[in-house]
């Protein structure tokens, strides 16, 4: 028989699930300090500007969509890993590092102005996180069927990325606010999945989930705050 550490938030004793969802966003605050020290670290370091601009240079750009896709699938199944606390961690460390790197591009051409577009983008999406997260518990609504809408407009979001590197046309403001309510969509399913599908032991996979989430968010507000500046 399960223990009560291992079992479905929704199926746990009230206490255990209390618990799950204060370690789970306890972890989620972590991770997005951690992602803040290393996205800052980079930023201060002298080969930084040379760095961004190999990545984004020609055919580069799509060469780290697809290992920064592989690092994430790692991280997820190292954050997943049961019975192994360390290798959980690993696996959301990882994840950090990889979405502190991807964004270094962005984030250079986002400060060109001393970071206010930063600030903005993050009081923003802070926001938009706050009540996007609240919604479900509040109303108690399900937004777990959410999943295949999600999945689909992931995919096809990478598909015209991958397709605008090959045939060099950009995608413009519109794509930007596209991809904000996909992110909305994920933190609703994600957060409804904290309180339905994950175990109360998967504390580190469920902060992971968010924290995808959230750097999602973040990345395409800071586009829009970025380019209406």
């Amino acid at each position: 028989m399960a223990t009560a550490s291992a079992l479905p938030a929704a199926s746990a004793p009230p206490s255990a699930r209390a618990a799950f969802v204060r370690q789970t966003y306890f972890h989620l605050a972590l991770a997005i300090l951690a992602f803040v020290a290393v996205e800052g670290a980079l930023l201060r370091w002298d080969g930084a500007t040379a760095l961004a601009a190999r990545m984004t240079e020609g055919m580069n750009w799509l060469l780290v969509l697809l290992a920064f896709s592989a690092v994430g699938v790692v991280a997820d199944r190292w954050a997943r890993a049961g019975g192994s606390l360390g290798r959980q961690y690993l696996g959301l460390g990882l994840a950090v590092v990889a979405q502190a790197v991807i964004f270094l591009p962005l984030m250079l051409w986002a400060t060109r102005d001393g970071g206010a577009a930063v600030a903005q983008a993050a009081i923003l999406t802070g926001a938009l996180v706050l009540g996007l997260s609240a919604v479900p518990f509040v109303t108690g609504a399900d937004f777990t069927p959410l999943r295949g809408a999600v999945t689909v407009a992931v995919v096809a979001s990478l598909g015209l990325i991958v397709a605008s590197i090959l045939f060099g046309f950009g995608l413009g403001l519109w794509f930007s606010v596209a991809m904000v309510v996909v992110a909305a969509a994920a933190i609703l399913y994600h957060t409804s999945a904290i309180l339905r599908t994950y175990r109360t032991d998967q504390h580190v996979a469920a902060a992971l989930a968010l924290f995808a989430d959230v750097a999602l968010l973040f990345y395409y507000v800071l586009r829009i705050v970025g380019e209406r500046r």
